[in-house]
């Protein structure tokens, strides 16, 4: 589909996302959401046709990382320069807020000629998505007393419950590789634990996943060995989703069993809800170790499952032994990255140039969902856009 179809698309779309944060997929319409999509890829074909698409003479994107990260990282810099605004890196080690500043000191100090704050806070269950939401009441309260000219706008990067640019990005690479968000219905994708030798990886990605593509239709089957369950309420929300949008939703306990005919693989480690439960208060208690003896706990448990790695028998099981494989990276890769991972060296070599693809997509729906958040009219917006015909490199 051309730019001037995207945008007449776009202009049907009932969106609410002006002068809102993004935190939760599960916080829009389908409306909003299916207008972040047709955002993203007028940026993205714009850029393959030379346009400019700044829209910002000066402003800054503030970068909050509360936990690594390479892709995400480099994202959101890339949506934020993408739109003409410069990126500055909040890091807490060099800032006062390692003295005890405060949420609602630190959110003001660092908004004064700020349009976006993307903030990354995965570790602590019950706490990430909080923090983010801390920030943004502490925003109004800046915007409303005069403190700030403008309200910036708060990305979600990953927290605790859901990692919506990695999951929109994700769901826009199925639109791309099946021509259309119809064409998913029926499809089916099977969201997998897979052995890792390292514990602690967040329940935000499992979460995304089975909350997104449950309300378009899909068949999602959420496979995991028995133990290691994500946060129930999360779960709840993936199934309801599912009724409403004619899709299903199932649970299962056998990675061999829910491959089979599967169109959509995401071989992916978590760890289990009550251990991050654990871990969090660990953490909050600065007591290094407990968390040590956990971790080895953990370790020794995901030892039990080795079996639940992505390989050549498992491929052979899905739907023309070609299910199209997902992953958010880096993944842990059994004889190149590990010893034994999530994903067998020759599978993964099979699909990685397409989980660069996948990947590829992020930073077009952070631009989105920073455009979509900050002007009111963003079909007209892109129209004036591609009318300037402004080029990117001269």
């Amino acid at each position: 589909m051309n730019i001037a179809k995207r945008i007449k698309e776009l202009e049907k779309l009932n969106s609410e996302l002006y002068g809102k944060d993004f935190f939760l997929t599960w916080e829009k319409s389908e409306d909003d959401l299916r207008a972040i999509f047709e955002v993203a890829m007028v940026l993205k074909e714009m850029r393959q046709q030379n346009i400019s698409s700044k829209i910002f003479d000066s402003g800054l994107a503030i970068s909050n990382f509360r936990d690594k990260s390479t892709r995400t990282r480099f994202s959101f810099a890339s949506a934020a320069n993408l739109l003409g605004l410069a990126v500055q890196e909040l890091d807490e080690e060099k800032s006062q807020i390692s003295h005890g500043e405060t949420v609602r000191e630190t959110a003001n100090m660092i908004s004064f000629l700020s349009d976006f704050i993307g903030i990354r806070d995965d570790m602590f269950l019950g706490e990430g998505n909080k923090y983010m939401r801390q920030v943004g009441a502490a925003l109004d309260e800046g915007f409303a007393t005069g403190v700030l000219p403008n309200r910036p706008r708060i990305v979600n990067l990953q927290c605790d419950k859901d990692h919506p640019t990695q999951a929109m990005a994700d769901l826009l690479h199925l639109v791309n590789e099946y021509g259309s968000l119809e064409a998913l219905k029926g499809k089916k994708i099977v969201m997998s634990w897979a052995y890792s030798p390292s514990y602690g990886k967040p329940l935000s990605v499992p979460q995304g996943i089975i909350a997104l593509m449950t309300r378009f239709g899909m068949n999602v089957e959420l496979a995991y060995p028995e133990g290691y369950d994500l946060i129930p309420d999360i779960v709840d929300i993936a199934a309801n989703n599912a009724k409403q949008s004619g899709g299903n939703f199932k649970v299962s306990h056998s990675m061999a069993d829910a491959m089979r005919d599967a169109d959509i693989v995401y071989p992916k480690s978590w760890a289990p809800f009550n251990i991050m439960q654990q871990r969090t208060q660990l953490l909050l208690n600065s007591d290094k170790q407990g968390l040590v003896e956990l971790e080895k706990v953990c370790l020794d448990n995901n030892a039990k499952f080795k079996d639940w790695e992505y390989n050549e028998g498992m491929r052979k099981l899905t739907k023309n032994a070609d299910a199209i494989y997902m992953h958010c990276l880096p993944t842990d890769i059994s004889g190149e990255s590990c010893v034994q991972g999530e994903v067998s060296k020759e599978t993964f070599e099979r699909y990685r140039i397409k989980t660069y693809i996948e990947a590829g997509y992020k930073p077009y729906i952070i631009a989105a969902m920073m455009l979509t958040s900050k002007f009111e009219n963003p079909a007209d917006l892109l129209h004036r856009l591609v009318k300037r015909n402004q080029v990117r490199v001269f």
